[in-house]
């Protein structure tokens, strides 16, 4: 990608970042017009780095790079502040024209995502709840039982997998539901029907 990038003469890398948080700090270093963010990083997902980032450098423009094409992801990178969201498995060229339109302060939606976006929301019935943001049974039974007050420990236990595992479940969903903290989990997990009432 930096190859690709700097092949034109109008743009050139200025930093690469391992994780979202090295991501924000070199940005407010670096003060990049645009920055191509990877939704799925270790420590800090591309979600909450780009929320971070807006918040540091309000100008530096976002373009969210991602395997996942589920609408859901779409539409909290958006809320987040990212101006681009465009598959990993798209031609070369199509990044190139994304940097550009971005540049010029264009939203830009990879083709793919944008058919699924409309084909969803002309299907849908006026006054029909959203509900396509979906999570793996594990990631229910995760947050589940985080909203009835078990330690991530506990819940390793109750469903014998790892402490880490938990967390892995724990961190997708909420990145999924764009939850920030465990009273969101409570709300959503009630909303949901996943918890009782207390």
């Amino acid at each position: 990608m930096k190859h690709l990038i700097d092949a034109e003469s109008d743009m050139e890398v200025v930093g690469q970042a391992a994780d979202g948080g090295q991501a924000v700090s070199m940005a407010a270093t670096l003060k990049p017009d645009i920055v191509v963010m990877d939704l799925s990083m270790p420590e800090m997902g591309g979600a909450e780095a780009t929320r971070r980032l807006k918040i540091a450098s309000p100008a530096c423009k976002v373009l969210v790079l991602t395997v996942h094409e589920d609408r859901s992801y779409l539409k909290e990178l958006l809320e987040a502040g990212a101006l681009g969201y465009m598959l990993k498995r798209a031609a070369p060229e199509e990044l190139i024209n994304a940097l550009r339109g971005i540049a010029a302060g264009n939203v830009y939606l990879d083709a793919r995502l944008a058919n699924k976006l409309v084909t969803s929301l002309v299907g849908r019935r006026v006054g029909t709840p959203d509900n396509t943001t979906e999570l793996t049974r594990r990631e229910q039974d995760v947050l589940r039982n985080i909203a009835d007050g078990y330690s991530n420990k506990e819940i390793a236990g109750m469903l014998e997998i790892s402490v880490k595992t938990v967390e892995t479940y724990k961190a997708r969903a909420m990145e999924k539901l764009g939850l920030r903290n465990r009273v969101d989990i409570v709300r959503v997990s009630r909303e949901r029907g996943w918890a009782a009432e207390a």
